[in-house]
């Protein structure tokens, strides 16, 4: 395979693990905000979702530093996408400086 299309491919991992990371975060915090042990819910997304991302950067970046730093740009760009996504999903109506205190 070529490089240009390797890391393209490794970006798009990084994309998909970031929006299984940020995703699962989202969906945890709602779904522990009203459960009765929240604890269970955090941590266990937690390390469910960390050894998830972890294992995909090892397998994506597979000893070459430049696709792990593609992947990571996918991940960061993924986190943007999903922080959008979730705040209109939640509110579309409502302003930004509304949801947040002086």
């Amino acid at each position: 395979m070529n490089e240009p299309f390797t890391l393209l491919l490794a970006g798009l991992a990084g994309g998909l693990l970031g929006a299984i990371f940020f995703g699962g975060l989202w969906w945890t915090v709602r779904k522990g905000l009203t459960s009765k042990q929240p604890a269970f819910w955090f941590l266990g997304s937690m390390l469910l979702r960390t050894g998830i991302v972890l294992a995909g950067f090892y397998v994506v970046a597979n000893q070459h530093m430049e696709r792990l730093v593609v992947c990571l740009l996918g991940f960061v760009m993924a986190r943007l996408v999903v922080t959008y996504v979730t705040r209109r999903a939640e509110d579309p109506h409502s302003s930004q400086e509304a949801r947040h205190a002086p």
